[in-house]
C-alpha cells in the first residue's frame, strides 16, 4: 500500500536536489503550482504526468511510489529500462479499449489469458481459421510521419481479408506491441486503433501484450503484430479446390499499396525525398501511400452464399501471380489479361519515379487489384454486381488447362484508371 506522506517527502527532496522550485516544476509539466504542492503533500499525479515528473527529477516511477531512492550500486529492472509500476498503470488505462460487447468474450484485461466461448450450435463442424500478421515496413513510415493509429487499421484489415478469403467469419484478435520504451500516448493510440479496426470488422480485441525490450529495440521504435481467429463450417471452406476450367477470374480494386512494397518505396523516398510532397489526384504522395489497407469484409459477406464461388485470393506480397496461384488446382491455369487491369495513379508514379520494370511492379505491388475472385461463368455477373456495391469489380481472366498456375498476357496500361 502506498505511503503518500513518504512519497510526498521524497518528491520534495528530489525537486530540491534538482534545484527546481514548485513553480518551475509546474511550468515544465504544464500544470498549476497548486498541483505540485498537492503532490508533495500526499497525492500523486496521473500515470502520464508521473512518468514525466520522474524524468524531470531524475528518478523513476518505482522510486517515487516506494518513496525512496534505490542504492546507487543496486541493480533494478527500472534502471535497466523497464519501469513495472508505470507500465502496469499504463495497461490499466488501456482497459477502456478492451471492453468488447461480444458476449462470447468471457473476461477482460487482467487474467493470464483470454477466454472466448466457441459454442456455435448452428455450425455442425466448426473449424477455427488462424492467422498472424504485421504491417511490415509501412509501420516505420507510420511512426515517422504520424500515422501510428492508421497503421493499426492496415494490420487488422489485412488479417481479416486473409481469413475471409477462405470463407471464415472473424471472431477475435490478440495484439502484441514490442518497443524500446513505453510512451503512454503512443501505446494508447495503437490500442485504440486496433480496437476500432476490430469493431469495424465485426470482431473483438480480446487481449494482447506490450513487451518493453530496451536492450533489443531502440528507444522510439515500435513493432506491431496481431493474430486473429475466425470460424467456418468445415463443409463451407473455400480453398480453391472447386476451381474448374471455364471459371472467370475477377479483380476487386485496391485503394493503393495496401501493406506491400514499402521497403522499395522507402528506398525511393530516401534517394528522392522531394517525392513526398508530389501531388497525385489532389493528395500528396505520402497521403496516397499511407491510406489504410482496404477491408473487403462487407463485399465478401455479400458473396459467401453465392453458388459458383470457387476461390478468393488476397493480393499481398508477391502480387497477383504470387497469391492467385495458391488457389489454382494442379493442371489448371489462370490466364490473366494485364491490359484489363485498372492500375492506380500512385503506382504509375512509383513506376516512373524508379524506372521500375513491369515484371518488378507485378511481383512487388498489387497493381490495383486487392482481391481476386474465381467464380463460375454463369454466376460472374451476379458476383460482380454484389461486390460493386462496395468496390470496383471486373473480369481480368479465365481458368484454362495448363501446367503454370498463373500466366500473364498483354501489358499493364498505366492510363487505364
Amino acid at each position: 500500500m502506498l505511503d503518500y506522506k513518504k512519497t510526498g517527502a521524497f518528491l520534495a527532496a528530489k525537486r530540491k536536489q534538482a534545484q527546481l522550485t514548485q513553480a518551475e516544476v509546474a511550468q515544465k509539466l504544464g500544470v498549476s503550482f497548486q498541483a505540485v504542492s498537492k503532490w508533495e503533500n500526499g497525492t500523486l499525479p496521473n500515470v502520464e504526468l508521473l512518468a514525466e515528473l520522474a524524468l524531470l527529477l531524475g528518478t523513476t516511477v518505482d522510486e517515487i511510489l516506494a518513496g525512496k531512492e534505490r542504492h546507487e550500486t543496486a541493480y533494478s529492472y527500472s534502471k535497466a529500462g523497464v519501469d513495472i509500476s508505470y507500465t502496469d498503470a499504463m495497461k490499466r488505462e488501456m482497459a477502456q479499449y478492451m471492453k468488447p460487447e461480444d458476449p462470447r468474450v468471457l473476461n477482460g484485461l487482467g487474467p493470464f489469458a483470454s477466454l472466448y466461448d466457441i459454442d456455435f450450435p448452428k455450425i455442425c463442424h466448426p473449424v477455427l481459421v488462424l492467422k498472424s500478421e504485421e504491417p511490415g515496413s509501412k509501420q516505420k513510415l507510420a511512426m515517422e510521419y504520424g500515422y501510428g493509429e492508421s497503421v493499426c487499421h492496415d494490420m487488422i484489415n489485412h488479417l481479416v481479408n486473409d481469413i475471409m478469403v477462405m470463407g471464415a467469419v472473424p471472431l477475435a484478435v490478440l495484439d502484441t506491441i514490442v518497443c524500446g520504451n513505453a510512451e503512454k500516448e503512443t501505446i494508447k493510440s495503437f490500442v485504440k486503433g486496433i480496437s476500432e479496426a476490430c469493431q469495424e470488422n465485426g470482431c473483438s480485441l480480446v487481449g494482447g501484450e506490450t513487451s518493453i525490450q530496451p536492450q533489443v529495440v531502440e528507444k522510439g521504435v515500435y513493432i506491431l503484430t496481431s493474430s486473429i481467429a475466425g470460424i467456418i463450417s468445415r463443409e463451407k471452406i473455400i480453398d480453391g479446390s472447386a476451381v474448374k476450367e471455364g471459371d472467370v477470374v475477377l479483380a476487386v480494386a485496391s485503394n493503393g499499396l495496401h501493406t506491400n512494397g514499402y521497403t522499395l518505396v522507402r528506398m525511393l523516398m530516401e534517394q528522392m525525398p522531394q517525392c513526398k510532397l508530389e501531388k497525385i489526384q489532389g493528395e500528396t504522395f505520402l497521403e496516397q501511400i499511407m491510406k489504410p489497407h482496404t477491408s473487403y469484409r462487407k463485399a465478401i459477406l455479400e458473396i459467401l452464399e453465392c453458388s459458383g464461388l470457387h476461390g478468393m485470393a488476397h493480393i499481398t506480397g508477391g502480387g497477383i501471380q504470387g497469391n492467385l496461384c495458391r488457389i489454382i488446382p494442379d493442371g489448371l491455369c489462370a490466364k490473366i489479361d494485364l491490359s484489363k487491369i485498372k492500375t492506380l495513379p500512385v503506382l504509375r508514379y512509383i513506376q516512373t519515379l524508379g524506372a521500375i520494370e513491369e515484371a518488378e511492379m507485378l511481383s512487388t505491388f498489387n497493381c490495383g487489384v486487392g482481391l481476386s475472385v474465381v467464380v463460375e461463368e454463369s454466376r460472374a455477373e451476379q458476383v460482380i454486381k454484389k461486390i460493386s456495391r462496395y468496390h470496383s469489380c471486373y473480369e481480368i481472366g479465365r481458368i484454362r488447362k495448363g501446367t503454370e498456375k498463373v500466366v500473364f498476357h498483354g501489358k499493364l496500361n498505366w492510363e487505364n484508371n
